[in-house]
Formats: C-alpha cells, sequence, structure tokens
C-alpha cells in the first residue's frame, strides 16, 4: 500500500519534510521533480515517460535508482485526483506525491521548483550520494525514454549539469514558424560558439537549451551556487546563470530530449507561453522579430574566448596588449577590463560582468539590433564560409 498522500501548509514546508511519507532508497541516484499546478491535460502523459524509462542497453530503468517528486501546489482542478490514481495503478513507479497550498506572494513556479530541488538535494544526500543528480521536468512534458540513461552518461563523462533539448509539438499554431526560426537562430549562434569559443565539457552538436522542461544538476554543483535562486518565476534561467558564473561543466545534449506543449495560455507569469503571445502580437502587427547581429555575435564570441584564454593565464602573466586589443573591440575601459580580470575568482563571473557593460555602453549603440531572417542569414554565411556548415 502507498503512503498517504502529504500535504503541507507553506509555513511548515521548511520544518517537515515534503515528502517525509516516502524514505529515500539507498540506491537512489537521481530524483526527477516535477511543479504541477493545473495539469489535469498532460499529467498522465508526463507520468507514463518517466515511469517507462530505459537504460541505455533497453532494460527497464531500476526503480530503486530513479524516483519522481510530484509537488502539487495550488492546484484547482483534478490535478491531484489524476496523480493519486496513477499512484494506485502503479504501485512498483517509485511515485512520490505532496500538496502544498503557497501564499499569494509564494503562489509561483520559483518557489514550487525551489521546494522540490531543495527536497531532492536533501533525499540524495542523506543515503550518501553527494553527486547524485536532481533533475527537473514539467507537468505539460515527455521526456524520451531513455533521457534518465542519456542525462547519467553526460555526467559519468564528467560534466555537472546538464541541459536537454525541447521540442514542441507540432500543430497548426500561427506561431510555430517564429518558434522554429529563433530556434534555427539560437542553433546557429551555438554552432559558432562550439567553433569561436570551444568547450570541452560541450563540444559540438550541442544545442542552446537549459529550461526547467529538462535541465539536471549533480548536488554539489546545486550545492555550490546556493540552490535555486528565489525568483517568482525564469527560476531555470537564473540558475543557469548561477552555473555559468561559477564555471559550472555544462553539457547541452543532442541526446536528452523531451517534448512539451505550445500552448499560449501557461501557468506561469513569464515562460514560454508568453514567448508565443509575443511572436503572436508581432505577427498580428506585421512586424518582425529583431536580434544580435550576425556581426556583432561573431565579434563578442571571438573577443570571448581571447579574454577567456587571458584570464586562465592571469597567474603567470598578464598582457597589457592583448587586453586593451579586447577591451577596444568590445568597446569597455580598458583599467575597468584590467580590475574585473584581477578581481573575479571565475571566468563566468567575468564574463557577466562584460556583457552588462555591452547591453548598456557603446557597444549597444554601434550594434542594433536586426531583423532575425537577417541575422540567420549572416551566421549561415560565416559558418560556411568557415566550413562549419
Amino acid at each position: 500500500m502507498q503512503p498517504a498522500l502529504a500535504s503541507l501548509s507553506t509555513s511548515l514546508c521548511q520544518q517537515f519534510p515534503l515528502f517525509s511519507a516516502y524514505p529515500p532508497d539507498s540506491h537512489l541516484r537521481i530524483s526527477v521533480v516535477i511543479p504541477v499546478r493545473n495539469e489535469a491535460d498532460y499529467l498522465e502523459y508526463a507520468l507514463d515517460a518517466l515511469r517507462t524509462q530505459r537504460q541505455s542497453d533497453g532494460r527497464p530503468m531500476s526503480t530503486r535508482e530513479y524516483e519522481v517528486l510530484l509537488l502539487l501546489n495550488n492546484c484547482t482542478d483534478c490535478s491531484a485526483t489524476i496523480a493519486q490514481r496513477y499512484q494506485q495503478r502503479y504501485p512498483a513507479f517509485p511515485l512520490r506525491i505532496a500538496t502544498v497550498q503557497l501564499s499569494s506572494e509564494k503562489a509561483n513556479v520559483g518557489t514550487a521548483r525551489r521546494l522540490l530541488m531543495d527536497e531532492a538535494c536533501k533525499r540524495l544526500v542523506s543515503v550518501g550520494n553527494p553527486q547524485g543528480i536532481i533533475a527537473s521536468t514539467d507537468g505539460d512534458t515527455q521526456v524520451d525514454m531513455y533521457w534518465i540513461a542519456h542525462i547519467r552518461a553526460e555526467i559519468d563523462k564528467g560534466c555537472e549539469a546538464v541541459g536537454g533539448r525541447i521540442l514542441t509539438r507540432p500543430n497548426n499554431n500561427s506561431v510555430r514558424r517564429n518558434h522554429l526560426r529563433d530556434v534555427t537562430y539560437r542553433m546557429l549562434i551555438a554552432q559558432l560558439e562550439a567553433y569561436l569559443d570551444p568547450s570541452p565539457a560541450d563540444p559540438w552538436p550541442r544545442h542552446f537549451q537549459h529550461f526547467g522542461a529538462s535541465i539536471a544538476l549533480t548536488c554539489a554543483a546545486y550545492q555550490r551556487v546556493g540552490g535555486l535562486p528565489k525568483v517568482a518565476f525564469l527560476e531555470d534561467e537564473a540558475l543557469y546563470k548561477a552555473l555559468v558564473r561559477t564555471d559550472t561543466r555544462i553539457r547541452k545534449s543532442p541526446a536528452v530530449r523531451a517534448t512539451t506543449s505550445t500552448r499560449m495560455l501557461g501557468r506561469v507569469e513569464v515562460g514560454f507561453s508568453e514567448q508565443l503571445r509575443y511572436w503572436d502580437a508581432l505577427n498580428q502587427a506585421r512586424k518582425c522579430q529583431v536580434v544580435e547581429a550576425a556581426e556583432a555575435v561573431i565579434q563578442r564570441l571571438r573577443n570571448r574566448h581571447r579574454l577567456r584564454i587571458l584570464w586562465q593565464n592571469r597567474a603567470t602573466e598578464l598582457p597589457i596588449a592583448e587586453l586593451q586589443k579586447i577591451s577596444t573591440n568590445l568597446l569597455i575601459d580598458t583599467d575597468w577590463l584590467h580590475c574585473q580580470v584581477a578581481q573575479s575568482c571565475y571566468f563566468g563571473q567575468l564574463w557577466e560582468r562584460v556583457e552588462e557593460q555591452l547591453t548598456t555602453g557603446k557597444w549597444a549603440s554601434l550594434w542594433p539590433l536586426v531583423p532575425i531572417t537577417t541575422a540567420i542569414d549572416g551566421l549561415r554565411q560565416f559558418l560556411r564560409t568557415s566550413g562549419q556548415l
């Protein structure tokens, strides 16, 4: 018989573990978290995908090595009933369910995902697995049957975090062309990064995504950045920035795949559904999305690589002439850049400060945004000329 469904108010969450009714298995290696708010239309499909996970050789994934932590927060539909019935129907599936009624100021996906990831980390550490994996997905998302296996394979290769490729279900939505165009632009930049500023932890082929529907990281990496940042939304983006800031080895693996919905009425204030509405508004106004120009992307990445090499060798030498070239190319003050190189503990921290300068200084005036189709053409032409396409 399954333990009773845990239900807690927010005032008790920190004092009483959300999933205390389900002691973690001693063999636990990966804890999958799903924040759910009114996902009755999608939830069973999401759970089916996680229940039928396979190892790399095709055998069923051991249910002692992974678990699914499902947090029902402020639901007003039948999501809780669906989850409970699913748990009863498949008692061998390691589905752990809890409910919370978040107060108005905390009733957001940022709080829900943070509660889940904190719990997952505690559970993995409690069974002596500080390198255990916290994996996140969403209630409207179906992960690939090898999702867990591929995440584990990437972690075993030495990376500390894995961003999965997130696909959308084909439909007749008027903004699908906008979405595919945006994906093309970002994939071309990912390929350009691999060419101009390569990362040993994230070689080509790779992609650009690092979102809550498919992201995973070790407990050690999660603890190092202080957990999930306390933001109401775009918590996945905030976590990614914290990981980059501390030079975490991040792999954006094409093998780790999930498919999500393209609904325009989302469950969060800011997220993919808002992006879809933005594209719809552009289409209605007969306008085109504008993005960073190809020439600006190329210049920025070339100088990021040069600065990375300089920063890596800063202990033995700091060539001022090279620093001046970089600052001139990026239109920032050389003395300021010299100070930042000396003060930064991580390259990611240094580059974050540089990018803040780029968005507010002379760089933004020199490189105005351009139509996305123009940028795509420019990126393709450069990669083709460079022999990368």
